[in-house]
């Protein structure tokens, strides 16, 4: 299997665990946004923590997006991921200039900044989202994904997320894992998982070595029993589409949609997500301002 999530649990149910193998996905994104190395590894790392957060949401159209805004020359973060795991994501500023902390090491830190918050917003089908913001750690994105589980959530969390960006720029490997302590878990229980991840160390070398989501669980892991519970292709996914768009433009004010409407051009949108673009015609969009005032009449009866 390319992409995929593992997700498992220990026989005693005391520490739920996900990995994630994501260099398929992180590379289409590189390609999609044109990022140099920097703004590859930020949002990289951002795509995977997105998608195994949104493979803990239970409903089939459950949402989570997450927002590092940090201040650091990278400007915003956002990704959205559904409850499959498949994600989407950009990056303001994609083309800042190689910055390392030493030889073959990305200053991701750096780039995303720590003046600011990580935002989680989850979209469960309710009548308001449920929303989550902390103040960044270290900008690193894995750091601060522990911290808003601990701090938001209460969940004690490690997690640790790598990109490995060849000099050509493409992603060669991308990986990482999200393990969790549930509600019950003794202190017994807390030093073999702190002791399981500290021995692990940093999950790049692991990567380079080509090894996969559950060898990594079962080696953080190794002194539990564990059990896999599934396993779930993902991928990079945008739901944009025309007719996307076309519900936007019609939700605009009728003196705004009239203003487009006004220019013989017509319009072109530009996803954020994907780049795709979008031509509206100056006769479709008087169209859609005859749709809209025909609503706002039906509205007045």
């Amino acid at each position: 299997m390319s992409d995929h999530i593992i997700r498992a649990i220990t026989s005693d149910g005391a520490v739920m665990a996900a990995a994630i193998s994501a260099s398929g996905l992180v590379e289409h994104a590189r390609q999609v946004h044109q990022t140099l190395p920097v703004a590859t590894a930020a949002l990289g790392r951002s795509l995977m923590a997105a998608s195994m957060m949104g493979n803990q949401l239970k409903g089939e159209r459950d949402t989570v997006s997450i927002q590092f805004k940090g201040g650091g020359p990278l400007g915003s973060i956002v990704c959205v991921a559904d409850s499959g795991g498949n994600v989407r994501g950009y990056v303001d500023n994609p083309h800042i200039s190689l910055m390392e902390k030493y030889p073959g090491k990305l200053d991701v830190g750096w780039a995303v900044g720590t003046d600011g918050t990580l935002t989680v917003i989850k979209d469960l089908g309710l009548k308001e989202p449920y929303v989550g913001s902390v103040p960044l750690v270290s900008g690193e994105i894995a750091e601060d994904v522990t911290s808003y589980f601990a701090i938001s959530e209460q969940f004690p969390t490690a997690c640790a997320l790598g990109v490995l960006v060849e000099r050509d720029q493409h992603v060669s490997n991308a990986g990482g894992y999200l393990i969790q302590l549930l509600p019950g878990a003794d202190d017994d229980t807390i030093d073999k998982v702190e002791a399981g991840v500290k021995a692990f160390g940093s999950v790049t070398p692991h990567l380079q070595a080509g090894m996969k989501p559950e060898e990594m669980l079962r080696t953080i892991l190794s002194a539990f029993e564990v059990e896999i519970l599934d396993e779930n292709p993902v991928e990079y996914r945008c739901t944009c589409s025309r007719e996307r768009y076309q519900r936007s433009l019609l939700s605009l004010g009728e003196d705004d949609l009239a203003e487009l409407a006004g220019n013989p051009e017509g319009i072109e949108l530009k996803c954020h997500f994907c780049a795709s673009t979008y031509h509206f015609g100056a006769g479709e969009l008087k169209s859609l301002l005859a749709e809209k005032r025909r609503q706002m009449e039906q509205l007045k009866k």
